[in-house]
């Protein structure tokens, strides 16, 4: 057993942040963060993704649709789709799950990480 210290707690600062608190072959998780106004600049990961939002309101946005999130939404992205957060109203805090571990499939000829 291993208690992640810190996940889902956000972090103070004038852009994104990422902070990593586990990582193994099948997932890797961590905490992202986008102060409010901020800009999310990520592109599709090479991994499936599972948010869970621990602080804030933004919207997930993706080509097909976008959704309005808070504190304890969950969402689901499959690996490769394009998707970010958008109009971030207040201090946003979400933690990431990814299946495999992020990276993993960097090498296999995927879509690059972001």
């Amino acid at each position: 057993m291993q208690i992640l210290a810190g996940a889902g707690e956000y972090v103070a600062s004038t852009s994104v942040h990422w902070a990593e608190h586990l990582e193994v072959p099948d997932l890797s998780c961590g905490t992202y963060s986008i102060p409010a106004g901020g800009t999310d600049p990520q592109s599709p990961h090479t991994e499936d993704e599972i948010y869970v939002v621990t602080r804030g309101r933004a919207t997930l946005w993706t080509p097909d649709a976008s959704v309005e999130m808070g504190p304890g939404d969950v969402a689901f992205v499959f690996a490769g789709e394009e998707h970010r957060f958008v109009d971030v109203a207040e201090d946003f805090a979400v933690l990431v799950v990814f299946g495999p571990a992020e990276y993993s499939r960097a090498g296999a000829g995927g879509v690059t990480p972001g």
